[in-house]
Order: C-alpha cells, then structure tokens, then sequence
C-alpha cells in the first residue's frame, strides 16, 4: 500500500498514445507507462530503451501508472512497490486498436529476444 498520493497528480493529461522519445526517435516499446505526475508516456523496463524509467531519473517524478488497457496498477520507482492509487484523468491506457508491441510498422522480426529481462 502506498502512504500518499506524493508524485500524484489525478489531473494531468497523457501526452499522448505512445513512447514520446520511441516516436521522436523511430524506436519502440514493449509495454507503456505513464507517469503519475505529469502525464508522460514512456516505454516500460523489458522495452530496448526503458525511457519511463529514465523519464523517473531526470526530472525526480517517482510514481507511473500502467497505460495498458484492463490492468490498473501504480509504481513507485523510489520503494519499487507496486501499489493501488487514485484514478487518473482519461485516457488511463493507449488505444485499444495500438498494437503490442508497437507502433505499428516500427517493430523489429525477433523483437522478442530485444526485451530487457
């Protein structure tokens, strides 16, 4: 159980679909991740690139959510625990036609063995 809602703003909106920096860049994303305080949507830890987790280091926001449809869940990267948290403006996951892994056209054949364990 999480003691506070610190790192938790129920009203910031998604920036977007998809892994910002995975689109910027042309990459891609496993799972996604949005965090709790500011929205971001980021690529989760088994994605190549980790960038939710990186979004965690530089700028301090500790919590995320889970943005994949049926499967609410928040973490906190400073105690590694997976909590219950408040709900969140919507949309809480991507679309439900986004494929997993995605974005389309951008996964690689054998994309399986690119996961971080």
């Amino acid at each position: 159980m999480h003691a506070s809602n610190e790192g938790i703003n129920p009203d910031a909106e998604p920036s977007g679909t998809g892994c910002q920096e995975c689109m910027r860049t042309g990459g891609w994303w496993f799972h996604l991740r949005r965090c709790a305080q500011c929205g971001h949507i980021g690529c989760c830890d088994s994605s190549p690139s980790q960038h939710a987790r990186h979004h965690f280091h530089d700028t301090g926001h500790p919590v995320i959510a889970n943005f994949e449809p049926d499967d609410p869940w928040f973490f906190d990267f400073r105690s590694n625990a997976v909590f219950d948290g408040p709900r969140l403006r919507p949309p809480l996951h991507h679309p439900l036609d986004q494929p997993v892994p995605g974005p389309h056209g951008k996964v690689p054949r054998g994309w399986e063995n690119l996961l971080n364990d």
